[in-house]
């Protein structure tokens, strides 16, 4: 109501996915053409009208250069959406002080000259041991979205995992393969509504792109993001995603609690894993994993190929152990995990050491969520190769 009588246009198009009024809303609704004379003011915009590519790339040096920029460059709400984490965000912090604490151990006379930073992922090629970790709202920082990350990763040859409530449509961003063998994974939120997540799997599926599901587990309920919730969501009542329209609770709320609204919370190892594997023939990932337990329990059931180990970058649960934490356990506790599913790791990655560091202790691959949307944010496509890039200069 906030926007009533406004061109919405600008605040719109960047959170909902091509589709999203003629999917959600009968015909009766659409009353009839605006006479444009008639809207004499406009509603804010989410983007901020500075060009959002005028940073010279080869001065951003590491992933923090993105994030200061970023900052500089999004809007007030598309910051707090993008960079809020639960509570006190001790959680955030720790995902990357963590790898601080973490030191090698040097040994000499290795011969170093070539290296191949090549692995696979589900048995998918990837030119690095880095993959991007679903991240939603991405034309919330450009108008490429999900689409230019995407392009971002052909040219790369890494893998991107597309969210569950990208800006725009499973389609849209698979539209543009840079080459025939470019794969994708979809992040799932299992909706209350079930039939509405079996639906978005069988489009999933039809588009032959996306190679494996990735069940988020780590985020059953939205976290208070106070810096989100704040900025509020400036239509302050409902947020439209790729599969579902939710409201914000009584009082506002910020973009991320909306977009988690009719996310189901009664998820259980007994019934949700096979009501997966019936609604899709893609293989299973389970995100979210932070105890060696559930991360033993995670090995043994026959449906799952993989697991990711990941507090939802601190943005659901402050006082959630950092990934590497997980990881850690899991070497010490129960090692022949990694030789019966693959594990992946996410959160707090900032340099290409951490990404070493992560591969040391078992991981097969990790991944950037943030950073690439900060890469888009600054510098478009070219922006996200170079946040790629930059990973791996203090590593060799």
């Amino acid at each position: 109501m906030q926007l009533a009588g406004k061109d919405a246009t600008e605040q719109y198009d960047p959170v909902h996915p091509t589709g999203t009024l003629e999917s959600a809303l009968p015909k009766t609704a659409n009353l009839g053409p605006v006479d444009p004379k008639t809207v004499t003011e406009k509603a804010p915009t989410i983007i901020k009208e500075s060009d959002i590519e005028d940073q010279p790339l080869d001065s951003l040096l590491n992933l923090d250069d993105f994030e200061k920029v970023a900052q500089s460059k999004l809007s007030e709400k598309a910051w707090a959406y993008y960079s809020s984490a639960a509570d006190d965000l001790f959680s955030k912090n720790l995902n990357s002080s963590a790898y601080r604490q973490i030191l090698f151990r040097p040994r000499v006379f290795i011969d170093v000259e070539k290296a191949d930073t090549s692995t696979s992922i589900l048995g998918f090629n990837s030119s690095l041991p880095i993959y991007v970790s679903p991240a939603a709202m991405a034309r919330l920082g450009h108008p490429t979205g999900e689409n230019g990350i995407a392009r971002a990763c052909g040219k790369q040859g890494i893998i991107q995992i597309v969210s569950n409530n990208a800006s725009q449509t499973v389609e849209e961003i698979v539209s543009k393969p840079i080459s025939d063998d470019q794969n994708w994974g979809f992040q799932l939120y299992v909706q209350t509504v079930a039939k509405k997540s079996e639906d978005m799997l069988k489009r999933v599926e039809a588009t032959g792109r996306y190679k494996f599901v990735v069940l988020t587990l780590d985020a059953p309920t939205p976290g208070k993001r106070e810096a989100d919730e704040r900025a509020k969501n400036a239509a302050s009542g409902q947020v439209t995603s790729a599969v579902g329209t939710g409201t914000a609770a009584a009082g506002g709320g910020g973009l991320g609690k909306a977009l988690f609204a009719g996310t189901s919370p009664n998820l259980n190892w007994k019934e949700t894993i096979p009501w997966l594997s019936r609604s899709t023939k893609l293989p299973i990932v389970l995100k979210g994993i932070q105890t060696w337990e559930d991360a033993k329990i995670a090995a043994e059931t026959k449906q799952v190929k993989g697991i990711i180990l990941s507090n939802h970058g601190g943005r659901a649960l402050d006082g959630a152990p950092p990934a590497i934490y997980t990881l850690l356990e899991i070497r010490r506790n129960c090692p022949e995990v990694f030789d019966k599913i693959e594990v992946l790791i996410d959160g707090g990655v900032k340099r290409g050491s951490d990404v070493v560091k992560a591969l040391c202790l078992g991981a097969k691959a990790v991944g950037i969520g943030r950073a690439a949307l900060f890469g888009l944010s600054v510098g478009g496509i070219e922006g996200v190769e170079r946040v790629m890039q930059s990973k791996s200069l203090s590593s060799h």
